[in-house]
């Protein structure tokens, strides 16, 4: 009796895309040669069809997040249901410049992307529905509006001629009008969606948090109460991270996560300081302590941030939790 020959495993395809106004360049583990095709609609079923011939090999498909470019493309590998990484392209550099590559064209950067999705091992992305596209580019768009009107209204202040701050007035009272309208267009379209109003609602029952932190993060961190609260604390960028060496231990700092969040969590954290029993405690405690402002604003950001995704992944509103009976 002879012994059945085992099958050899099947070897993994990466790709990497780099999206260009124009152009799309593709770059496969399983091929020599970087292929460039047109970023329009047929070329971005050209690109769809080609790694769906890779079948169950394809690993991750990985696109480097360039403004909005990347969308089509990405939407429509997420449709086909090919396994598709959106990336930080300053990771990527890092990146590159670790592996030796400092050189920089579309191709090089295609195949760099390829090298990446085979060792770096990122987090897939996950399908938007067709609501949560559209919160996103309200919310967008709105967090535009508002840098615009900050700069405008510096700038007024920085002027002394009077038909210049006429001007600046007329800008300022045409962006207040655009946000007011953004608000409201983003208002009803939570409400008129069962899972972003049951979500915000229990969000909102937060002393502290309000509609703009709520629909952030129905709009920006999809993965909110599906993680763990040292992984959402890092998604938003309020986790530490050690900086040690030797006998030596640096003071730990926040990094990386999305700026967008973070900030709007921000404001929301320090009115929490204020008017949140919890949050009001544990920041009394830390500044006991002696810790620095900035630290014990960063450690209420994290425990507020956790708090939320607890009751987002457990179904509780506010005056459900045991920390909030037990105060």
């Amino acid at each position: 009796m002879t012994d059945a020959t085992p099958t050899p495993p099947a070897v993994l395809v990466f790709a990497g895309v780099d999206v260009a106004k124009d152009k799309l360049d593709l770059a496969r583990s399983d091929a020599g040669a970087v292929v460039t095709i047109a970023n329009d609609a047929a070329g971005i079923r050209q690109v769809v069809q080609s790694l769906r011939a890779a079948g169950p090999a394809l690993a991750v498909v990985v696109i480097e997040a360039t403004g909005g470019l990347e969308r089509p493309l990405l939407d429509a590998l997420l449709d086909a249901d090919l396994p598709v990484a959106l990336v930080n392209p300053g990771h990527v550099r890092h990146f590159a410049r670790g592996i030796g590559r400092l050189a920089k064209t579309d191709a090089i950067d295609a195949t760099v992307l390829a090298e990446f999705a085979r060792l770096a091992a990122p987090r897939l992305a996950q399908k938007r529905s067709k609501n949560r596209a559209e919160l996103e580019a309200l919310v967008t768009c709105r967090r535009q509006l508002l840098h615009v009107r900050t700069e405008q209204s510096n700038r007024r202040g920085a002027t002394t001629s009077p038909a210049a701050r006429r001007s600046i007035d007329r800008v300022l009272r045409a962006l207040d009008k655009e946000i007011d309208a953004l608000d409201g267009q983003i208002r009803k379209l939570v409400e008129s969606d069962d899972d972003f109003h049951a979500i915000d609602r229990l969000l909102r029952s937060v002393p502290g948090v309000g509609p703009v932190l709520g629909s952030t993060l129905l709009a920006e961190l999809m993965e909110l109460g599906t993680v763990g609260r040292r992984q959402v604390g890092a998604l938003v960028g309020v986790a530490p991270f050690n900086h040690d060496s030797g006998r030596s231990r640096g003071q730990r700092a926040i990094r990386g996560g999305r700026a967008s969040v973070r900030s709007v969590l921000y404001m929301a954290t320090l009115a929490a300081m204020r008017f949140n029993p919890v949050i009001r405690r544990f920041a009394e405690r830390l500044g006991g302590a002696g810790k620095r402002k900035k630290v014990v604003v960063v450690a209420c950001m994290r425990k507020l941030i956790s708090i939320l995704n607890a009751m987002v992944r457990e179904g509780a509103a506010w005056d459900q939790l045991k920390l909030v009976k037990n105060a």
